[in-house]
Protein backbone atom coordinates (compact mmCIF):
# COMPACT_ATOMS: atom_id res chain seq x y z
CA UNK A 1 0.00 0.00 0.00
CA UNK A 2 1.48 3.14 -1.16
CA UNK A 3 1.63 5.88 2.02
CA UNK A 4 1.17 9.76 2.21
CA UNK A 5 0.98 12.43 4.80
CA UNK A 6 -2.54 13.59 2.90
CA UNK A 7 -4.75 13.06 -0.10
CA UNK A 8 -6.92 15.21 -1.57
CA UNK A 9 -9.98 13.59 -3.30
CA UNK A 10 -10.32 16.30 -5.81
CA UNK A 11 -8.61 18.28 -8.53
CA UNK A 12 -10.30 21.40 -8.23
CA UNK A 13 -10.20 24.55 -6.38
CA UNK A 14 -11.05 24.05 -2.79
CA UNK A 15 -7.81 20.77 -3.29
CA UNK A 16 -5.91 23.17 -4.83
CA UNK A 17 -6.13 25.75 -1.67
CA UNK A 18 -4.92 22.57 0.54
CA UNK A 19 -1.64 21.98 -0.90
CA UNK A 20 -0.64 25.68 -0.19
CA UNK A 21 0.42 24.75 3.66
CA UNK A 22 1.34 21.41 3.60
CA UNK A 23 3.81 21.49 1.03
CA UNK A 24 5.11 24.25 2.39
CA UNK A 25 5.73 22.40 5.47
CA UNK A 26 6.98 19.70 3.71
CA UNK A 27 4.18 16.88 3.69
CA UNK A 28 4.16 14.30 1.55
CA UNK A 29 0.53 15.26 -0.90
CA UNK A 30 -1.00 12.98 -3.78
CA UNK A 31 -4.51 14.73 -5.26
CA UNK A 32 -6.61 12.11 -7.03
CA UNK A 33 -8.78 13.75 -9.56
CA UNK A 34 -11.15 11.89 -12.46
CA UNK A 35 -11.81 14.63 -14.44
CA UNK A 36 -9.58 17.75 -15.87
CA UNK A 37 -7.29 19.44 -13.33
CA UNK A 38 -9.15 22.92 -12.05
CA UNK A 39 -12.64 21.60 -11.94
CA UNK A 40 -15.75 23.04 -12.94
CA UNK A 41 -14.98 26.82 -12.33
CA UNK A 42 -12.20 26.78 -14.90
CA UNK A 43 -13.49 24.18 -16.74
CA UNK A 44 -16.89 24.26 -16.68
CA UNK A 45 -18.32 27.10 -15.18
CA UNK A 46 -17.34 30.44 -13.79
CA UNK A 47 -14.12 31.25 -16.41
CA UNK A 48 -15.72 30.31 -19.67
CA UNK A 49 -19.39 31.16 -18.48
CA UNK A 50 -17.24 34.68 -18.38
CA UNK A 51 -16.37 34.29 -21.77
CA UNK A 52 -19.78 34.63 -22.80
CA UNK A 53 -21.07 37.38 -20.78
CA UNK A 54 -18.08 39.07 -22.32
CA UNK A 55 -19.74 39.41 -25.62
CA UNK A 56 -22.77 40.13 -24.20
CA UNK A 57 -21.27 43.15 -22.08
CA UNK A 58 -20.31 43.49 -25.59
CA UNK A 59 -23.82 43.86 -27.28
CA UNK A 60 -25.31 45.42 -24.59
CA UNK A 61 -22.36 48.81 -24.91
CA UNK A 62 -23.38 48.65 -28.71
CA UNK A 63 -27.48 48.69 -28.16
CA UNK A 64 -26.50 51.76 -25.74
CA UNK A 65 -23.89 53.75 -28.68
CA UNK A 66 -27.09 55.61 -29.31
CA UNK A 67 -26.73 57.66 -26.06
CA UNK A 68 -23.39 58.23 -26.88
CA UNK A 69 -24.58 59.73 -30.28
CA UNK A 70 -22.87 57.00 -31.99
CA UNK A 71 -24.70 55.48 -35.28
CA UNK A 72 -23.86 51.93 -35.58
CA UNK A 73 -25.28 49.09 -37.67
CA UNK A 74 -27.47 46.37 -35.73
CA UNK A 75 -24.57 43.70 -34.69
CA UNK A 76 -24.00 39.99 -35.69
CA UNK A 77 -22.82 37.62 -33.28
CA UNK A 78 -21.02 34.58 -34.92
CA UNK A 79 -22.12 32.17 -31.74
CA UNK A 80 -19.87 28.76 -33.18
CA UNK A 81 -17.33 31.58 -33.18
CA UNK A 82 -17.68 33.04 -29.57
CA UNK A 83 -17.86 29.18 -28.14
CA UNK A 84 -14.45 28.02 -30.11
CA UNK A 85 -13.05 31.64 -28.35
CA UNK A 86 -14.05 30.37 -24.91
CA UNK A 87 -12.93 26.80 -25.77
CA UNK A 88 -9.34 28.42 -26.96
CA UNK A 89 -9.03 30.27 -23.59
CA UNK A 90 -9.62 27.50 -21.54
CA UNK A 91 -7.89 25.07 -22.84
CA UNK A 92 -4.69 25.09 -21.51
CA UNK A 93 -5.93 25.66 -17.91
CA UNK A 94 -5.53 21.96 -17.14
CA UNK A 95 -2.17 21.91 -18.19
CA UNK A 96 -1.08 24.84 -16.59
CA UNK A 97 -2.32 23.83 -13.42
CA UNK A 98 -0.60 20.27 -13.97
CA UNK A 99 2.51 22.44 -14.23
CA UNK A 100 1.77 24.78 -11.14
CA UNK A 101 1.21 20.86 -8.68
CA UNK A 102 4.27 19.29 -10.08
CA UNK A 103 6.22 22.67 -9.14
CA UNK A 104 4.23 22.81 -5.82
CA UNK A 105 5.57 19.13 -5.54
CA UNK A 106 2.14 17.58 -5.88
CA UNK A 107 1.36 13.50 -6.82
CA UNK A 108 -1.32 13.80 -9.47
CA UNK A 109 -3.22 10.58 -9.96
CA UNK A 110 -5.96 10.59 -12.32
CA UNK A 111 -8.81 8.53 -11.80
CA UNK A 112 -12.17 7.53 -9.53
CA UNK A 113 -11.07 7.24 -6.20
CA UNK A 114 -13.60 5.45 -3.18
CA UNK A 115 -13.35 4.81 0.83
CA UNK A 116 -11.46 1.57 1.18
CA UNK A 117 -10.54 2.41 5.17
CA UNK A 118 -10.70 5.45 7.41
CA UNK A 119 -7.75 6.46 5.92
CA UNK A 120 -7.07 4.79 2.97
CA UNK A 121 -8.73 4.90 -0.44
CA UNK A 122 -8.62 2.85 -3.84
CA UNK A 123 -8.27 4.39 -7.28
CA UNK A 124 -7.89 1.58 -9.70
CA UNK A 125 -5.42 -0.85 -8.48
CA UNK A 126 -3.63 1.22 -6.55
CA UNK A 127 -4.39 1.52 -3.06
CA UNK A 128 -3.32 4.48 -0.89
CA UNK A 129 -3.30 5.35 2.81
CA UNK A 130 -2.90 8.60 4.52
CA UNK A 131 -2.97 10.62 7.94
CA UNK A 132 -5.42 12.66 6.50
CA UNK A 133 -7.82 12.51 3.79
CA UNK A 134 -9.77 15.59 2.30
CA UNK A 135 -12.83 15.42 0.60
CA UNK A 136 -12.72 18.06 -2.16
CA UNK A 137 -15.02 16.41 -5.23
CA UNK A 138 -16.63 19.04 -6.12
CA UNK A 139 -20.41 19.23 -7.14
CA UNK A 140 -22.82 18.29 -10.29
CA UNK A 141 -26.04 19.57 -11.04
CA UNK A 142 -29.13 18.32 -8.69
CA UNK A 143 -31.14 15.70 -10.77
CA UNK A 144 -34.78 15.95 -11.61
CA UNK A 145 -37.27 13.12 -11.24
CA UNK A 146 -39.64 14.53 -13.87
CA UNK A 147 -40.64 12.80 -16.68
CA UNK A 148 -38.69 13.49 -19.68
CA UNK A 149 -35.95 14.45 -17.43
CA UNK A 150 -33.57 12.64 -20.25
CA UNK A 151 -34.23 15.58 -22.55
CA UNK A 152 -32.62 17.91 -20.32
CA UNK A 153 -29.31 19.85 -20.73
CA UNK A 154 -26.95 21.15 -18.06
CA UNK A 155 -24.96 24.36 -18.22
CA UNK A 156 -22.31 22.11 -18.87
CA UNK A 157 -24.17 21.71 -22.29
CA UNK A 158 -24.42 25.09 -23.00
CA UNK A 159 -20.84 26.55 -22.84
CA UNK A 160 -20.11 23.58 -25.47
CA UNK A 161 -23.25 23.96 -27.86
CA UNK A 162 -21.88 25.60 -31.04
CA UNK A 163 -25.67 25.71 -32.64
CA UNK A 164 -27.31 28.91 -31.06
CA UNK A 165 -31.07 27.80 -30.14
CA UNK A 166 -34.57 29.84 -31.20
CA UNK A 167 -35.56 29.06 -27.53
CA UNK A 168 -34.39 27.94 -24.37
CA UNK A 169 -36.26 26.90 -21.23
CA UNK A 170 -34.50 27.61 -17.71
CA UNK A 171 -35.67 25.11 -14.95
CA UNK A 172 -34.63 26.95 -11.56
CA UNK A 173 -34.34 30.60 -11.06
CA UNK A 174 -31.15 30.64 -9.64
CA UNK A 175 -27.83 32.17 -10.58
CA UNK A 176 -27.23 30.38 -13.61
CA UNK A 177 -30.30 30.62 -15.31
CA UNK A 178 -30.20 34.55 -15.32
CA UNK A 179 -26.62 34.79 -16.03
CA UNK A 180 -26.92 32.32 -19.10
CA UNK A 181 -30.28 33.67 -19.63
CA UNK A 182 -29.55 37.13 -20.10
CA UNK A 183 -26.61 36.12 -22.72
CA UNK A 184 -28.55 33.96 -25.00
CA UNK A 185 -31.43 37.01 -24.40
CA UNK A 186 -28.61 39.54 -25.83
CA UNK A 187 -28.09 37.30 -28.68
CA UNK A 188 -32.23 37.06 -29.94
CA UNK A 189 -33.34 33.41 -28.08
CA UNK A 190 -36.50 33.64 -26.52
CA UNK A 191 -36.08 32.68 -22.66
CA UNK A 192 -38.09 31.73 -20.65
CA UNK A 193 -37.33 30.79 -16.31
CA UNK A 194 -39.40 28.64 -14.82
CA UNK A 195 -38.96 28.41 -10.64
CA UNK A 196 -41.19 26.25 -8.46
CA UNK A 197 -40.64 28.74 -5.16
CA UNK A 198 -41.85 32.17 -4.37
CA UNK A 199 -38.40 34.06 -4.58
CA UNK A 200 -36.37 33.94 -7.29
CA UNK A 201 -31.98 33.97 -6.80
CA UNK A 202 -32.49 32.48 -2.99
CA UNK A 203 -29.58 33.89 -0.90
CA UNK A 204 -29.99 37.62 -2.37
CA UNK A 205 -31.43 40.35 -1.23
CA UNK A 206 -35.10 40.77 -2.21
CA UNK A 207 -35.59 44.15 -3.00
CA UNK A 208 -32.61 43.61 -5.87
CA UNK A 209 -33.65 40.19 -6.82
CA UNK A 210 -36.84 42.59 -8.41
CA UNK A 211 -35.14 45.31 -9.67
CA UNK A 212 -33.06 42.40 -11.71
CA UNK A 213 -35.89 40.74 -12.37
CA UNK A 214 -37.86 43.92 -13.48
CA UNK A 215 -34.65 45.00 -15.70
CA UNK A 216 -34.77 41.27 -17.08
CA UNK A 217 -38.68 41.43 -18.48
CA UNK A 218 -37.70 44.57 -20.04
CA UNK A 219 -34.90 42.75 -22.07
CA UNK A 220 -37.62 40.31 -23.32
CA UNK A 221 -37.38 37.13 -20.49
CA UNK A 222 -40.51 35.52 -19.48
CA UNK A 223 -40.20 34.69 -15.24
CA UNK A 224 -42.66 32.87 -14.05
CA UNK A 225 -42.57 31.84 -10.06
CA UNK A 226 -44.57 28.76 -8.27
CA UNK A 227 -44.36 27.35 -11.58
CA UNK A 228 -43.99 23.78 -10.97
CA UNK A 229 -42.86 21.50 -14.07
CA UNK A 230 -44.68 18.57 -14.57
CA UNK A 231 -43.26 16.60 -17.93
CA UNK A 232 -41.00 17.45 -20.92
CA UNK A 233 -42.14 16.22 -24.23
CA UNK A 234 -40.35 15.67 -27.65
CA UNK A 235 -42.59 16.99 -30.45
CA UNK A 236 -42.28 18.00 -34.21
CA UNK A 237 -37.95 17.85 -33.41
CA UNK A 238 -38.44 20.29 -29.97
CA UNK A 239 -39.48 20.14 -26.49
CA UNK A 240 -42.45 21.09 -25.16
CA UNK A 241 -42.28 22.02 -20.94
CA UNK A 242 -45.58 21.43 -19.19
CA UNK A 243 -45.99 23.15 -15.84
CA UNK A 244 -48.86 24.56 -13.10
CA UNK A 245 -48.86 27.51 -12.15
CA UNK A 246 -51.84 29.46 -9.99
CA UNK A 247 -53.51 26.26 -10.87
CA UNK A 248 -53.85 26.33 -14.25
CA UNK A 249 -51.96 23.63 -16.98
CA UNK A 250 -49.25 25.94 -18.98
CA UNK A 251 -46.44 24.81 -21.30
CA UNK A 252 -43.93 26.26 -23.37
CA UNK A 253 -42.29 25.53 -26.39
CA UNK A 254 -38.18 25.43 -26.99
CA UNK A 255 -35.42 23.71 -28.55
CA UNK A 256 -32.97 22.99 -25.08
CA UNK A 257 -34.23 22.85 -21.98
CA UNK A 258 -31.64 23.64 -19.15
CA UNK A 259 -31.44 21.96 -15.67
CA UNK A 260 -30.62 24.97 -13.66
CA UNK A 261 -31.87 23.45 -9.83
CA UNK A 262 -29.09 24.05 -8.48
CA UNK A 263 -25.71 21.33 -7.89
CA UNK A 264 -25.62 18.46 -5.49
CA UNK A 265 -22.22 17.63 -3.29
CA UNK A 266 -20.18 15.13 -5.99
CA UNK A 267 -19.46 12.03 -3.53
CA UNK A 268 -21.47 9.39 -5.33
CA UNK A 269 -19.24 6.61 -5.61
CA UNK A 270 -16.60 7.57 -3.23
CA UNK A 271 -18.22 4.60 -0.48
CA UNK A 272 -18.62 7.03 2.70
CA UNK A 273 -19.28 4.27 4.69
CA UNK A 274 -15.35 4.94 6.24
CA UNK A 275 -17.48 6.84 9.07
CA UNK A 276 -18.19 10.03 7.27
CA UNK A 277 -21.70 11.52 8.29
CA UNK A 278 -23.50 12.13 4.93
CA UNK A 279 -25.59 14.90 6.15
CA UNK A 280 -28.02 16.16 3.20
CA UNK A 281 -27.56 15.53 -0.40
CA UNK A 282 -24.09 13.92 -0.14
CA UNK A 283 -23.04 17.43 2.04
CA UNK A 284 -21.04 16.13 4.87
CA UNK A 285 -21.50 16.92 8.37
CA UNK A 286 -18.47 18.56 9.32
CA UNK A 287 -17.56 20.60 12.79
CA UNK A 288 -16.30 24.33 12.53
CA UNK A 289 -12.71 23.29 11.67
CA UNK A 290 -14.21 21.61 8.23
CA UNK A 291 -13.04 18.24 9.86
CA UNK A 292 -15.96 15.28 9.45
CA UNK A 293 -17.46 14.69 12.67
CA UNK A 294 -17.51 11.09 12.69
CA UNK A 295 -14.06 11.12 11.71
CA UNK A 296 -11.94 13.64 12.20
CA UNK A 297 -8.88 12.52 10.27
CA UNK A 298 -11.19 13.28 7.13
CA UNK A 299 -11.59 17.10 5.97
CA UNK A 300 -14.18 18.53 3.84
CA UNK A 301 -14.00 21.78 1.90
CA UNK A 302 -15.89 23.16 -1.01
CA UNK A 303 -19.04 22.34 -2.26
CA UNK A 304 -19.31 19.14 -0.08
CA UNK A 305 -19.58 21.27 3.00
CA UNK A 306 -23.17 21.46 3.60
CA UNK A 307 -23.76 24.44 5.36
CA UNK A 308 -21.70 27.17 2.85
CA UNK A 309 -21.93 28.57 -0.34
CA UNK A 310 -21.24 26.47 -3.37
CA UNK A 311 -19.26 29.38 -4.64
CA UNK A 312 -15.28 28.72 -6.21
CA UNK A 313 -13.56 31.84 -4.08
CA UNK A 314 -15.60 30.08 -1.04
CA UNK A 315 -13.57 26.65 -2.43
CA UNK A 316 -10.08 28.11 -2.32
CA UNK A 317 -10.58 29.65 1.14
CA UNK A 318 -12.14 26.78 2.75
CA UNK A 319 -9.00 24.69 1.16
CA UNK A 320 -6.64 27.02 2.49
CA UNK A 321 -8.20 26.53 6.30
CA UNK A 322 -8.46 22.67 6.03
CA UNK A 323 -4.33 22.98 4.69
CA UNK A 324 -3.24 25.45 8.05
CA UNK A 325 -5.22 22.59 10.34
CA UNK A 326 -3.52 19.68 9.00
CA UNK A 327 -0.24 21.47 9.96
CA UNK A 328 -1.16 23.52 12.54
CA UNK A 329 -3.63 21.08 14.31
CA UNK A 330 -7.35 22.51 14.29
CA UNK A 331 -7.32 26.44 14.98
CA UNK A 332 -8.92 27.93 12.09
CA UNK A 333 -11.95 28.76 11.60
CA UNK A 334 -13.96 29.75 8.09
CA UNK A 335 -15.51 33.32 8.56
CA UNK A 336 -18.20 33.99 5.74
CA UNK A 337 -19.14 37.05 6.67
CA UNK A 338 -17.52 39.12 4.69
CA UNK A 339 -17.26 37.05 1.48
CA UNK A 340 -19.06 39.05 -1.87
CA UNK A 341 -21.33 37.37 -4.64
CA UNK A 342 -22.12 38.28 -7.66
CA UNK A 343 -24.11 37.54 -10.11
CA UNK A 344 -22.92 38.27 -13.71
CA UNK A 345 -26.51 39.39 -15.55
CA UNK A 346 -25.97 42.96 -17.36
CA UNK A 347 -26.07 44.37 -15.01
CA UNK A 348 -24.71 42.29 -12.63
CA UNK A 349 -26.34 42.06 -8.80
CA UNK A 350 -23.49 41.93 -6.26
CA UNK A 351 -23.84 41.61 -2.36
CA UNK A 352 -21.77 41.01 1.15
CA UNK A 353 -22.83 40.36 4.64
CA UNK A 354 -26.66 40.18 5.58
CA UNK A 355 -29.29 40.86 3.74
CA UNK A 356 -32.29 43.24 5.20
CA UNK A 357 -34.31 40.90 6.29
CA UNK A 358 -31.23 38.71 7.86
CA UNK A 359 -30.20 41.70 9.83
CA UNK A 360 -33.53 42.25 11.45
CA UNK A 361 -34.64 38.84 12.22
CA UNK A 362 -31.09 38.99 13.72
CA UNK A 363 -32.35 42.03 15.99
CA UNK A 364 -30.32 44.36 14.37
CA UNK A 365 -31.50 48.27 14.82
CA UNK A 366 -30.43 48.76 11.65
CA UNK A 367 -30.87 52.36 9.06
CA UNK A 368 -31.37 51.38 5.35
CA UNK A 369 -30.21 53.34 2.49
CA UNK A 370 -31.68 52.81 -0.49
CA UNK A 371 -30.79 54.29 -3.54
CA UNK A 372 -32.08 54.82 -7.73
CA UNK A 373 -29.04 55.82 -8.98
CA UNK A 374 -30.09 56.10 -12.51
CA UNK A 375 -30.49 59.88 -12.61
CA UNK A 376 -26.77 60.34 -10.86
CA UNK A 377 -24.54 62.04 -13.12
CA UNK A 378 -22.36 58.91 -13.42
CA UNK A 379 -25.18 56.41 -14.15
CA UNK A 380 -26.45 58.99 -16.82
CA UNK A 381 -22.88 59.23 -17.99
CA UNK A 382 -23.40 55.69 -19.18
CA UNK A 383 -26.67 55.22 -20.20
CA UNK A 384 -27.10 52.93 -17.62
CA UNK A 385 -30.63 51.17 -17.51
CA UNK A 386 -30.22 50.33 -13.77
CA UNK A 387 -28.49 51.73 -11.23
CA UNK A 388 -29.43 50.53 -7.58
CA UNK A 389 -27.97 50.20 -4.35
CA UNK A 390 -28.88 49.19 -0.43
CA UNK A 391 -26.74 49.49 2.08
CA UNK A 392 -27.69 48.28 5.75
CA UNK A 393 -26.07 50.17 8.45
CA UNK A 394 -26.50 49.51 12.44
CA UNK A 395 -27.88 52.68 13.76
CA UNK A 396 -25.51 52.38 17.23
CA UNK A 397 -22.90 51.80 16.02
CA UNK A 398 -22.02 52.78 12.18
CA UNK A 399 -21.18 49.50 11.26
CA UNK A 400 -21.91 47.81 7.80
CA UNK A 401 -24.23 45.11 8.04
CA UNK A 402 -24.78 44.28 4.20
CA UNK A 403 -24.44 45.83 0.90
CA UNK A 404 -26.68 45.09 -2.30
CA UNK A 405 -26.14 46.77 -5.58
CA UNK A 406 -27.55 46.17 -9.28
CA UNK A 407 -25.27 47.47 -12.04
CA UNK A 408 -22.95 50.61 -11.27
CA UNK A 409 -20.18 48.35 -11.84
CA UNK A 410 -21.61 46.59 -8.55
CA UNK A 411 -19.65 43.70 -9.34
CA UNK A 412 -16.46 45.67 -8.58
CA UNK A 413 -17.49 48.12 -6.13
CA UNK A 414 -19.00 45.32 -3.71
CA UNK A 415 -15.50 44.68 -2.64
CA UNK A 416 -15.03 48.16 -1.03
CA UNK A 417 -17.83 47.09 1.05
CA UNK A 418 -16.57 43.53 2.02
CA UNK A 419 -13.02 45.27 2.44
CA UNK A 420 -15.10 48.04 4.97
CA UNK A 421 -16.90 44.92 7.25
CA UNK A 422 -13.49 42.67 7.33
CA UNK A 423 -11.47 45.63 8.91
CA UNK A 424 -14.52 47.29 11.16
CA UNK A 425 -14.36 50.49 8.74
CA UNK A 426 -17.65 52.10 9.55
CA UNK A 427 -20.44 53.98 7.37
CA UNK A 428 -19.18 56.94 8.52
CA UNK A 429 -15.78 56.41 7.90
CA UNK A 430 -15.79 54.82 4.16
CA UNK A 431 -17.44 57.93 3.46
CA UNK A 432 -14.63 59.84 4.34
CA UNK A 433 -12.57 58.40 2.03
CA UNK A 434 -11.36 60.53 -0.89
CA UNK A 435 -11.73 58.30 -4.27
CA UNK A 436 -10.88 59.61 -7.71
CA UNK A 437 -13.41 61.54 -9.49
CA UNK A 438 -15.46 60.85 -11.70
CA UNK A 439 -15.56 57.26 -11.12
CA UNK A 440 -18.57 54.68 -9.81
CA UNK A 441 -16.37 54.62 -6.43
CA UNK A 442 -16.61 58.44 -5.59
CA UNK A 443 -20.64 57.43 -5.53
CA UNK A 444 -20.04 55.32 -2.72
CA UNK A 445 -20.15 58.13 0.04
CA UNK A 446 -23.49 59.04 -1.38
CA UNK A 447 -24.68 55.62 -0.83
CA UNK A 448 -24.81 55.65 2.69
Amino acid sequence: MEKYDIVILGGGNAGMGVTVATRTAGLSVAMIEARDLGGTCPNRGCTPKKVLVAAAHALDEIGRAGNHAIEIEPPRLDWRALIEREEDIIADIPSRLSGLMAKRGVDVIHGEAAFMASNAVRVGAREIEARNIVIATGSKPRPLSIPGSEFLTTSDDVLSDPVLPRAVVFIGGGVIAFELGHVYARAGVEVTILEALPQLLRGFDEDAVSQIRAESERLGLRIHTKAWVKKIEKTDGRLRVSFAKDGAECSVNADRAVNCAGRVANVEGLDLGAGVIVHREGRIEIDEHLRSRSNPDIYVCGDAVWSSPQLSPVATYEGGIVGRNIVDGPRHRPDYGHIPAALYSIPAVAAVGLTEAEARERGFIVKVHLNDMQGWLSARTYAEPIAWSKIIVEETTGRILGAHLVGHAGEELIHTFALAMKHGITAPELSEMVCAFPTFTADIRNMM
